[in-house]
């Protein structure tokens, strides 16, 4: 299974790739919105986990165009962002976000935690 984590935070960005590493999946890292969607393109990952804050194009840029482009629109997003109001919650999930998770609110372990759940539900 493959995980793509656009996350413009470089430290936490690694230790979301290494946790998720160790459990097997494999994993790349996007750091702006333009890598992200470029890497989205490429790499055609199985799940994203996508901040919403990030330089050159927001996530809710992003998501929008993952969203319009036939080769991506199926794959699931996860947002992970500090934005906690209820319009950015509304806004991400209106454009496809499959889950909105506040990174102040959930540890990396509870992240991790979302990801396996999503991936044992679409095993199924």
């Amino acid at each position: 299974m493959k995980i793509l984590i656009i996350e413009d935070e470089a430290i936490l960005g690694k230790v979301i790739q290494e946790k998720l590493k160790n459990e097997n999946f494999e994993t790349r890292i996007a750091v702006n919105g333009d890598e992200g969607v470029a890497q989205a393109r490429e790499f055609m990952p199985d799940l994203i986990l996508l901040d919403l804050i990030l330089p050159k194009r927001n996530g809710f840029e992003v998501l929008t165009e993952i969203k319009h482009n036939p080769d991506t629109q199926l794959i699931p997003v996860i947002v992970l962002s500090n934005l906690d109001q209820e319009d950015d919650v509304k806004k991400a999930l209106q454009l496809g976000a499959v889950d909105y998770l506040v990174k102040a609110h959930n540890p990396i372990k509870e992240v991790l935690a979302k990801v396996k759940e999503f991936v044992n539900n679409k095993s199924r």
